[in-house]
């Protein structure tokens, strides 16, 4: 098995789609489609196998909560955060680029356990919407 999606609150599609790639790098996933009407919303592509869908809430809160039998205020909450692995000079870049846009990432610890062991370091800050998110990276040299 394997995370395909994960869908995100968010107040603004276009500033959060503007925050995802460009200060965490990922991929647009029907940017155009979204822009131009043809898409409800869009995604980034956090790897080949995975997307994170940036859906305006106050659009379409109420379809998703109809479909998914979501909370009541919300559909789906709550979610402590997402937590993103990726390579040591990854995590330095998008640390660089957090700090340029004046945000400073609170420490999550060194040699903390994830799922694919114990990471080097994590660090957690909110997007432009409130999501928690965390990053961190592994010793990818054993």
């Amino acid at each position: 098995m394997e995370l395909d999606h994960a869908v995100l609150w968010v107040e603004s599609s276009k500033r959060a789609l503007d925050f995802y790639v460009e200060v965490l790098g990922f991929e647009p996933v029907r940017a155009e489609e979204y822009t131009a009407g043809k898409a409800r919303f869009p995604s980034v592509r956090v790897n080949k196998n995975t997307v994170f869908d940036l859906m305006e809430y106050g659009e379409l809160l109420s379809l998703v909560q109809e479909f998914t039998g979501g909370g009541k205020d919300i559909g789906g909450a709550p979610m402590n955060h997402l937590c993103i692995a990726m390579s040591q000079s990854e995590y330095e870049a998008v640390s660089a680029r957090l700090e340029a846009r004046g945000t400073k990432p609170k420490p999550g610890g060194e040699d903390v356990f994830g799922a694919q062991g114990q990471a080097v370091r994590s660090v957690y800050f909110n997007d432009p919407d409130g999501n928690v998110l965390e990053i961190r990276y592994y010793d990818k040299s054993e």
